[in-house]
Protein backbone atom coordinates (compact mmCIF):
# COMPACT_ATOMS: atom_id res chain seq x y z
CA UNK A 1 0.00 0.00 0.00
CA UNK A 2 1.74 3.10 -1.32
CA UNK A 3 2.15 5.50 2.21
CA UNK A 4 0.01 8.96 2.35
CA UNK A 5 2.38 12.24 2.40
CA UNK A 6 1.10 14.25 4.90
CA UNK A 7 3.14 17.03 3.75
CA UNK A 8 0.76 20.36 2.61
CA UNK A 9 0.25 20.34 -1.24
CA UNK A 10 0.96 24.20 -1.28
CA UNK A 11 4.35 22.92 0.05
CA UNK A 12 5.46 20.93 -2.81
CA UNK A 13 4.03 23.28 -5.20
CA UNK A 14 6.68 25.88 -3.66
CA UNK A 15 9.59 23.63 -3.92
CA UNK A 16 8.96 22.05 -7.20
CA UNK A 17 9.12 26.19 -8.77
CA UNK A 18 12.11 26.57 -7.23
CA UNK A 19 13.44 23.49 -8.67
CA UNK A 20 11.82 25.05 -12.31
CA UNK A 21 13.77 27.84 -11.37
CA UNK A 22 16.84 26.42 -10.97
CA UNK A 23 16.32 28.65 -7.31
CA UNK A 24 17.08 24.93 -5.32
CA UNK A 25 19.64 25.44 -2.45
CA UNK A 26 21.24 22.45 -0.80
CA UNK A 27 23.31 22.24 2.13
CA UNK A 28 26.98 21.16 1.18
CA UNK A 29 29.94 19.63 3.68
CA UNK A 30 33.40 20.23 4.35
CA UNK A 31 35.49 17.67 5.49
CA UNK A 32 38.32 20.00 6.52
CA UNK A 33 38.76 23.27 8.12
CA UNK A 34 37.26 26.43 6.45
CA UNK A 35 40.94 26.89 4.84
CA UNK A 36 40.99 27.88 0.72
CA UNK A 37 42.30 24.12 -0.06
CA UNK A 38 39.02 22.45 1.21
CA UNK A 39 37.94 18.63 0.61
CA UNK A 40 33.97 18.67 -0.84
CA UNK A 41 32.08 15.58 -1.39
CA UNK A 42 35.25 13.31 -0.80
CA UNK A 43 37.32 15.72 -3.33
CA UNK A 44 39.72 18.49 -3.20
CA UNK A 45 39.39 22.02 -4.40
CA UNK A 46 40.49 25.46 -4.19
CA UNK A 47 37.94 27.24 -2.38
CA UNK A 48 36.55 31.14 -3.66
CA UNK A 49 33.39 31.65 -1.63
CA UNK A 50 34.21 31.98 2.26
CA UNK A 51 33.71 34.88 4.20
CA UNK A 52 37.14 34.47 6.23
CA UNK A 53 38.43 37.00 4.99
CA UNK A 54 41.52 37.55 6.63
CA UNK A 55 42.30 33.57 6.84
CA UNK A 56 41.95 33.46 10.79
CA UNK A 57 39.35 30.61 10.69
CA UNK A 58 41.73 27.97 11.76
CA UNK A 59 44.72 30.07 13.32
CA UNK A 60 46.39 27.93 15.41
CA UNK A 61 46.22 31.25 18.04
CA UNK A 62 42.80 31.10 18.18
CA UNK A 63 41.90 27.20 18.13
CA UNK A 64 44.61 27.82 21.06
CA UNK A 65 42.57 30.64 23.22
CA UNK A 66 39.94 28.89 22.23
CA UNK A 67 40.83 25.66 24.00
CA UNK A 68 42.57 27.58 27.17
CA UNK A 69 38.85 29.45 27.86
CA UNK A 70 37.34 26.43 27.58
CA UNK A 71 39.65 25.12 29.78
CA UNK A 72 38.84 28.35 32.30
CA UNK A 73 35.30 28.71 31.46
CA UNK A 74 33.98 25.39 29.93
CA UNK A 75 31.97 25.76 26.80
CA UNK A 76 28.49 26.74 27.07
CA UNK A 77 27.60 30.12 28.42
CA UNK A 78 24.54 28.94 29.99
CA UNK A 79 21.81 31.55 30.53
CA UNK A 80 21.50 35.42 29.01
CA UNK A 81 24.01 37.73 29.51
CA UNK A 82 21.21 39.44 32.06
CA UNK A 83 20.87 36.16 34.25
CA UNK A 84 24.07 33.92 34.67
CA UNK A 85 25.38 34.39 31.54
CA UNK A 86 27.96 37.05 30.56
CA UNK A 87 31.60 35.35 32.20
CA UNK A 88 34.56 37.12 32.01
CA UNK A 89 35.41 36.70 28.47
CA UNK A 90 32.36 38.28 27.35
CA UNK A 91 33.27 41.18 29.31
CA UNK A 92 36.89 41.48 27.91
CA UNK A 93 35.74 40.91 24.82
CA UNK A 94 33.65 43.71 25.44
CA UNK A 95 35.75 46.07 26.42
CA UNK A 96 38.85 45.65 24.02
CA UNK A 97 36.27 46.37 21.02
CA UNK A 98 34.72 49.25 22.71
CA UNK A 99 38.30 50.96 23.23
CA UNK A 100 39.36 49.56 19.26
CA UNK A 101 36.50 51.08 17.74
CA UNK A 102 36.13 54.35 19.91
CA UNK A 103 32.84 53.54 21.43
CA UNK A 104 31.42 53.89 24.41
CA UNK A 105 30.01 50.69 24.99
CA UNK A 106 29.71 46.97 23.13
CA UNK A 107 27.08 44.42 23.78
CA UNK A 108 27.86 41.17 21.93
CA UNK A 109 24.97 38.79 20.45
CA UNK A 110 25.30 35.36 19.72
CA UNK A 111 24.86 36.12 15.30
CA UNK A 112 24.88 39.14 13.48
CA UNK A 113 21.16 38.10 11.93
CA UNK A 114 20.19 38.33 16.22
CA UNK A 115 22.26 41.74 16.22
CA UNK A 116 20.06 43.38 13.68
CA UNK A 117 16.84 42.22 14.56
CA UNK A 118 17.66 43.15 17.84
CA UNK A 119 18.77 46.69 17.35
CA UNK A 120 15.98 47.55 14.89
CA UNK A 121 13.40 46.06 16.58
CA UNK A 122 13.71 47.87 20.12
CA UNK A 123 14.53 51.15 18.18
CA UNK A 124 12.19 51.22 15.75
CA UNK A 125 8.21 51.11 16.23
CA UNK A 126 4.97 52.10 14.31
CA UNK A 127 5.68 55.56 14.95
CA UNK A 128 9.17 55.54 14.40
CA UNK A 129 10.02 54.55 10.57
CA UNK A 130 13.46 52.69 9.43
CA UNK A 131 14.79 53.75 5.67
CA UNK A 132 17.01 51.62 3.98
CA UNK A 133 19.03 50.97 1.42
CA UNK A 134 17.64 48.85 -1.05
CA UNK A 135 20.37 46.45 -1.41
CA UNK A 136 20.30 45.68 2.67
CA UNK A 137 20.95 42.38 3.86
CA UNK A 138 18.20 40.53 4.73
CA UNK A 139 18.58 41.00 8.31
CA UNK A 140 18.40 44.45 8.35
CA UNK A 141 14.76 44.50 6.83
CA UNK A 142 13.62 41.38 9.08
CA UNK A 143 14.21 43.73 11.57
CA UNK A 144 11.87 46.54 10.58
CA UNK A 145 9.30 43.72 9.55
CA UNK A 146 9.87 42.29 13.36
CA UNK A 147 9.24 45.79 14.58
CA UNK A 148 5.72 46.81 12.81
CA UNK A 149 7.82 50.70 11.74
CA UNK A 150 7.02 51.80 8.29
CA UNK A 151 9.93 50.63 5.82
CA UNK A 152 11.22 52.29 2.83
CA UNK A 153 14.00 51.65 0.82
CA UNK A 154 16.19 53.89 -1.11
CA UNK A 155 17.75 53.18 -4.27
CA UNK A 156 21.08 51.82 -3.79
CA UNK A 157 23.80 53.68 -2.36
CA UNK A 158 21.75 56.98 -3.45
CA UNK A 159 22.22 60.37 -0.58
CA UNK A 160 20.00 62.14 -2.54
CA UNK A 161 17.06 58.99 -3.14
CA UNK A 162 17.38 58.72 0.86
CA UNK A 163 17.34 62.56 1.13
CA UNK A 164 13.72 62.57 -0.44
CA UNK A 165 12.71 59.42 1.55
CA UNK A 166 13.97 61.67 5.09
CA UNK A 167 11.92 64.60 3.50
CA UNK A 168 8.66 62.83 3.12
CA UNK A 169 8.65 61.55 6.83
CA UNK A 170 6.01 62.67 9.30
CA UNK A 171 8.42 61.54 11.87
CA UNK A 172 12.09 60.42 12.80
CA UNK A 173 13.56 57.10 12.67
CA UNK A 174 16.22 54.86 11.45
CA UNK A 175 18.45 55.04 8.99
CA UNK A 176 20.16 51.47 8.03
CA UNK A 177 22.70 50.64 5.60
CA UNK A 178 25.55 47.85 4.91
CA UNK A 179 28.81 49.46 5.28
CA UNK A 180 30.15 47.05 2.99
CA UNK A 181 27.17 45.77 0.67
CA UNK A 182 27.85 41.74 0.71
CA UNK A 183 26.50 40.53 -2.70
CA UNK A 184 28.22 43.55 -4.39
CA UNK A 185 31.19 43.86 -2.62
CA UNK A 186 30.71 48.35 -2.94
CA UNK A 187 31.05 50.55 0.08
CA UNK A 188 27.98 52.74 1.51
CA UNK A 189 28.64 56.65 1.04
CA UNK A 190 29.14 56.83 5.05
CA UNK A 191 29.98 60.21 5.63
CA UNK A 192 27.06 61.47 3.22
CA UNK A 193 24.77 59.23 4.93
CA UNK A 194 26.07 60.39 8.50
CA UNK A 195 25.81 63.95 7.53
CA UNK A 196 21.77 63.56 6.50
CA UNK A 197 21.12 61.52 9.62
CA UNK A 198 22.58 64.63 11.59
CA UNK A 199 20.51 67.10 9.43
CA UNK A 200 16.97 65.68 9.97
CA UNK A 201 17.52 64.35 13.03
CA UNK A 202 17.68 60.50 12.64
CA UNK A 203 19.26 58.08 14.01
CA UNK A 204 21.98 56.41 12.29
CA UNK A 205 22.99 52.51 12.21
CA UNK A 206 25.78 50.45 10.34
CA UNK A 207 26.18 47.31 10.08
CA UNK A 208 29.93 46.66 8.93
CA UNK A 209 29.85 42.73 8.70
CA UNK A 210 32.12 42.45 5.85
CA UNK A 211 34.01 45.79 6.21
CA UNK A 212 35.57 45.14 10.15
CA UNK A 213 39.07 43.72 10.03
CA UNK A 214 39.79 44.17 6.75
CA UNK A 215 39.69 48.00 5.16
CA UNK A 216 40.83 50.84 7.24
CA UNK A 217 43.61 51.53 9.45
CA UNK A 218 43.87 49.12 12.29
CA UNK A 219 40.85 47.40 10.55
CA UNK A 220 38.55 49.19 11.91
CA UNK A 221 36.44 49.09 8.70
CA UNK A 222 34.40 51.43 6.84
CA UNK A 223 34.48 54.08 9.82
CA UNK A 224 38.00 54.55 9.20
CA UNK A 225 37.90 55.01 5.67
CA UNK A 226 35.52 58.12 5.50
CA UNK A 227 37.38 59.52 9.26
CA UNK A 228 34.05 58.86 11.14
CA UNK A 229 33.67 57.70 14.66
CA UNK A 230 31.03 57.28 17.59
CA UNK A 231 29.02 60.49 17.27
CA UNK A 232 29.37 59.98 13.41
CA UNK A 233 27.73 56.76 13.29
CA UNK A 234 25.90 55.96 16.43
CA UNK A 235 24.79 52.57 15.67
CA UNK A 236 27.74 50.00 14.87
CA UNK A 237 26.85 46.22 14.08
CA UNK A 238 29.59 44.17 13.20
CA UNK A 239 30.16 40.46 13.05
CA UNK A 240 32.92 37.59 14.30
CA UNK A 241 32.06 35.27 11.05
CA UNK A 242 33.76 37.33 8.69
CA UNK A 243 37.22 38.52 9.00
CA UNK A 244 37.54 37.49 12.80
CA UNK A 245 37.54 34.25 11.62
CA UNK A 246 34.90 32.75 14.88
CA UNK A 247 31.40 33.06 15.50
CA UNK A 248 29.06 36.38 17.32
CA UNK A 249 28.49 39.59 17.05
CA UNK A 250 28.33 42.66 18.49
CA UNK A 251 26.80 46.23 18.52
CA UNK A 252 29.27 49.05 19.46
CA UNK A 253 27.23 52.42 20.47
CA UNK A 254 26.83 54.47 23.79
CA UNK A 255 25.91 54.03 27.13
CA UNK A 256 22.61 55.15 27.00
CA UNK A 257 21.18 53.26 23.82
CA UNK A 258 22.70 50.12 25.47
CA UNK A 259 21.08 50.73 28.54
CA UNK A 260 17.98 51.50 26.43
CA UNK A 261 18.78 47.70 24.03
CA UNK A 262 19.55 46.19 27.63
CA UNK A 263 15.81 46.78 28.45
CA UNK A 264 13.80 46.28 24.62
CA UNK A 265 16.41 44.17 22.68
CA UNK A 266 14.40 40.75 22.59
CA UNK A 267 17.03 38.54 21.17
CA UNK A 268 19.47 40.20 23.51
CA UNK A 269 17.06 39.79 26.69
CA UNK A 270 16.19 36.40 25.70
CA UNK A 271 18.99 34.44 24.25
CA UNK A 272 21.61 32.48 25.64
CA UNK A 273 25.17 34.19 25.69
CA UNK A 274 27.49 33.09 23.15
CA UNK A 275 29.83 30.69 24.47
CA UNK A 276 32.33 31.96 26.30
CA UNK A 277 35.16 29.86 25.10
CA UNK A 278 34.70 31.50 21.70
CA UNK A 279 34.71 34.75 23.22
CA UNK A 280 38.43 33.94 24.15
CA UNK A 281 39.03 32.93 20.63
CA UNK A 282 37.46 36.20 19.31
CA UNK A 283 39.81 38.07 21.76
CA UNK A 284 42.78 36.51 20.48
CA UNK A 285 41.58 37.31 16.93
CA UNK A 286 40.90 40.78 17.63
CA UNK A 287 44.55 40.98 18.77
CA UNK A 288 45.91 39.56 15.74
CA UNK A 289 43.79 42.11 13.38
CA UNK A 290 45.56 45.06 15.49
CA UNK A 291 48.80 43.77 15.63
CA UNK A 292 51.47 43.78 12.29
CA UNK A 293 50.34 40.35 11.07
CA UNK A 294 46.80 42.12 10.65
CA UNK A 295 48.26 44.24 8.75
CA UNK A 296 50.41 41.96 6.56
CA UNK A 297 47.27 40.13 5.70
CA UNK A 298 44.98 43.09 5.23
CA UNK A 299 47.69 44.18 2.77
CA UNK A 300 47.61 40.62 0.50
CA UNK A 301 44.29 40.65 0.80
CA UNK A 302 44.64 43.84 -1.18
CA UNK A 303 47.22 42.61 -3.40
CA UNK A 304 44.91 39.58 -4.19
CA UNK A 305 42.18 42.09 -5.50
CA UNK A 306 44.17 44.31 -7.65
CA UNK A 307 45.44 40.98 -9.00
CA UNK A 308 41.91 39.76 -9.58
CA UNK A 309 41.00 42.68 -10.99
CA UNK A 310 43.67 42.88 -13.60
CA UNK A 311 43.54 39.58 -14.63
CA UNK A 312 39.65 39.49 -15.51
CA UNK A 313 38.97 42.78 -16.72
CA UNK A 314 39.14 41.90 -20.44
CA UNK A 315 36.81 38.88 -20.02
CA UNK A 316 33.62 38.98 -21.34
CA UNK A 317 31.92 39.36 -17.99
CA UNK A 318 30.18 41.75 -15.86
CA UNK A 319 32.55 43.11 -12.88
CA UNK A 320 30.66 44.68 -10.04
CA UNK A 321 33.01 48.26 -9.09
CA UNK A 322 34.91 46.79 -5.82
CA UNK A 323 37.44 47.32 -4.31
CA UNK A 324 36.93 44.70 -0.90
CA UNK A 325 37.16 40.62 -0.55
CA UNK A 326 33.81 40.20 -2.11
CA UNK A 327 34.28 40.18 -5.90
CA UNK A 328 31.00 39.45 -7.95
CA UNK A 329 30.87 38.29 -11.91
CA UNK A 330 27.35 39.07 -12.80
CA UNK A 331 25.78 36.08 -15.06
CA UNK A 332 22.32 36.91 -15.25
CA UNK A 333 20.52 34.31 -15.89
CA UNK A 334 20.35 31.32 -12.79
CA UNK A 335 20.79 28.42 -14.89
CA UNK A 336 23.98 29.84 -16.92
CA UNK A 337 25.02 30.92 -13.37
CA UNK A 338 24.98 27.04 -12.29
CA UNK A 339 26.54 25.69 -15.55
CA UNK A 340 29.43 28.06 -14.85
CA UNK A 341 30.11 27.13 -10.95
CA UNK A 342 30.10 23.62 -11.96
CA UNK A 343 32.50 24.02 -14.95
CA UNK A 344 34.29 25.64 -12.94
CA UNK A 345 34.13 22.53 -10.14
CA UNK A 346 35.80 20.58 -12.97
CA UNK A 347 39.16 22.65 -12.89
CA UNK A 348 39.42 22.23 -9.04
CA UNK A 349 37.72 25.65 -8.20
CA UNK A 350 34.88 25.77 -5.75
CA UNK A 351 32.76 29.10 -6.51
CA UNK A 352 28.91 28.83 -5.58
CA UNK A 353 26.60 30.61 -7.50
CA UNK A 354 24.14 32.92 -6.03
CA UNK A 355 20.88 33.15 -7.35
CA UNK A 356 17.36 34.62 -6.48
CA UNK A 357 15.83 35.96 -3.92
CA UNK A 358 19.33 36.52 -2.22
CA UNK A 359 19.48 38.96 -5.33
CA UNK A 360 17.57 40.33 -7.88
CA UNK A 361 16.04 38.24 -10.51
CA UNK A 362 18.20 38.29 -13.88
CA UNK A 363 21.22 39.12 -11.82
CA UNK A 364 22.53 35.98 -10.70
CA UNK A 365 26.12 35.45 -10.21
CA UNK A 366 29.74 34.48 -8.78
CA UNK A 367 29.94 35.82 -5.72
CA UNK A 368 34.01 35.50 -5.60
CA UNK A 369 35.66 35.93 -2.26
CA UNK A 370 39.09 36.55 -1.62
CA UNK A 371 41.56 35.75 0.99
CA UNK A 372 44.70 36.61 2.66
CA UNK A 373 45.09 33.05 3.13
CA UNK A 374 45.06 32.31 -0.58
CA UNK A 375 48.60 31.86 -2.37
CA UNK A 376 49.51 33.43 -5.47
CA UNK A 377 49.35 30.01 -7.10
CA UNK A 378 45.41 29.68 -6.28
CA UNK A 379 44.87 33.34 -7.54
CA UNK A 380 46.22 32.06 -10.70
CA UNK A 381 44.64 28.63 -11.14
CA UNK A 382 41.03 31.05 -10.20
CA UNK A 383 41.79 33.27 -12.97
CA UNK A 384 42.90 31.04 -15.20
CA UNK A 385 39.85 29.16 -15.23
CA UNK A 386 37.29 31.74 -15.54
CA UNK A 387 39.62 32.72 -18.28
CA UNK A 388 39.05 28.85 -19.85
CA UNK A 389 34.89 28.64 -18.63
CA UNK A 390 34.28 32.41 -20.03
CA UNK A 391 35.81 31.88 -22.94
CA UNK A 392 34.59 29.25 -24.19
CA UNK A 393 31.03 29.95 -22.96
CA UNK A 394 31.21 33.24 -25.20
CA UNK A 395 32.29 30.90 -28.44
CA UNK A 396 29.67 27.98 -27.99
CA UNK A 397 27.07 31.06 -27.58
CA UNK A 398 28.58 32.30 -30.71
Amino acid sequence: MKPVSNTPAWLLAALEERRQQDLMRRTVTLNSPQIPHTRIHSQDYTAFCSNDYLGLANHPKLIKALNDTAQIYGVGGGSSHLVCGHLAPHQALEEALAEWLGYERVMLFSTGYMANLGVISALADKHRPVVQDKLNHASLIDGAVLAQAPLRRYLHGDVASAQRLLEKSTSSGLLVTDGVFSMDGDIAPMAELSQLASQYGWMLMMDDAHGLGCLGENGRGCLALEGLDATSVPLLVGTFGKAFGTAGAFVATSHDYAAYLTQFARPYVYTTAMSPAMAGATLASLQIIQSAEGQDRRDRLARHVAYFRRRVQSLPITLMPSDTAIQPIIIGDSKAALEISEQLKMRGVWCTAIRPPTVPVGRARLRITLSAAHSDDDLVLLCDSLEQVLTAKLFNAQ
